[in-house]
């Protein structure tokens, strides 16, 4: 598609400035919020949103969805949603034969709004399609088009009538990405444009093919030993009773981040090197991406919830 990779990885910064720009035109600030899920996306990763509602959560996957000329299914995960209804199904049809109606899981972006609303029985048929990125129905596997990205919200408060996901299914996320309340500058200009009948023409910057390849483009990325050995230290360091922990490990967390996150440490900072034009990542890039990767992987003990030390304040005493 490109020359060389160094030419593909000028390509992919230049397709995220683009893509920055025209995500712009809808979303109002949360610079953090789409770098962070457009690394997710270009890395062949998940991730999880968390924030209270009405911060555009859904707005935000919608737009970047049409920008990226991608199809795009929203799945809204209810207490009585069963796993058949986000696979698909079998149906008699008119020869009496069974036919596979395919269900919202097969598009290239699923949103998963209020994925803890759901049970696990739901929640573990989704699972399988994040991981394998295949579907079983009826012991018949079904492959899902490619590109396959899981973008699924969570909603921090109202906890009552919930199905808190298991640490495994956590891990399957690449990215836990926090929405905050936007800034007052941003939100008078999220009222402005959102209050008046001002239509933004969004145009499609990337399509399935060049995702594709920008996704083993950032694989192929160099990676300097140092940089690997500081991104698996990292990961190492938050399991408590293990040599390399350190005391406030040991004090508040009471389990740490598998190997998985050492991956997801490497790939996001090699992704997250190469939108910025970087031809290999540093320390820096690993440090960016650190608090995404880590912050769901993470079990905090009772003493650290009494304490009120959260995640965030753990992950950057190791940083």
């Amino acid at each position: 598609m490109y020359s060389s990779d160094a030419s593909g990885v000028d390509a992919l910064a230049q397709a995220t400035k683009d893509l920055k720009k025209e995500i712009g035109k809808v979303i109002v600030g949360q610079e953090s919020v789409v770098q962070a899920v457009l690394i997710s996306l270009f890395s062949n990763g998940h991730s999880l949103l968390v924030g209270v509602p009405g911060l555009a959560k859904t707005l935000l996957i919608s737009t970047i969805s049409e920008v990226l000329d991608l199809e795009f299914k929203r799945i809204q995960f209810t207490p009585d949603l069963m796993p058949s209804d986000i696979t698909g199904t079998e149906i008699l049809d008119d020869n009496r034969q069974f036919k596979f109606t395919k269900g919202p899981l097969f598009a290239n972006i699923i949103l998963a709004d209020e994925i803890n609303r759901t049970p696990p029985k739901t929640q573990s048929a989704l699972l399988e399609a994040m991981q394998e990125r295949v579907v079983t129905v009826a012991g018949q596997r079904y492959s899902l088009p490619k590109p396959f990205f899981v973008l699924a919200t969570q909603n921090p408060i109202e906890q009552e009538g919930t199905y808190p996901l298991p640490e495994a299914q956590l891990d399957r996320f690449m990215f836990n990405i926090p929405l905050d309340y936007p800034e007052y500058q941003d939100e008078i200009e999220v009222v402005r444009s959102t209050t008046s009948d001002k239509v933004a023409n969004l145009r499609h910057i990337l399509n399935a093919d060049q995702i594709i390849y920008f996704q083993q483009l950032v694989r192929k990325v160099p990676i300097s030993d140092n940089v690997l050995e500081y991104a698996v230290n990292l990961a190492v360091k938050t399991r408590p009773g293990t040599e390399r922990a350190t005391d406030e490990v040991n004090k508040y967390i009471s389990w740490g981040a598998g190997p998985r996150a050492s991956q997801y440490l490497v790939l996001g900072a090699k992704c997250h090197a190469a939108i910025r034009g970087k031809y290999s990542p540093d320390i820096e890039d690993v440090r960016a991406i650190a608090e995404y990767v880590l912050r769901h992987r993470i079990v905090r003990n009772y003493k650290a919830e009494a304490e009120g030390i959260n995640e965030s304040v753990i992950i950057r005493g190791l940083l």
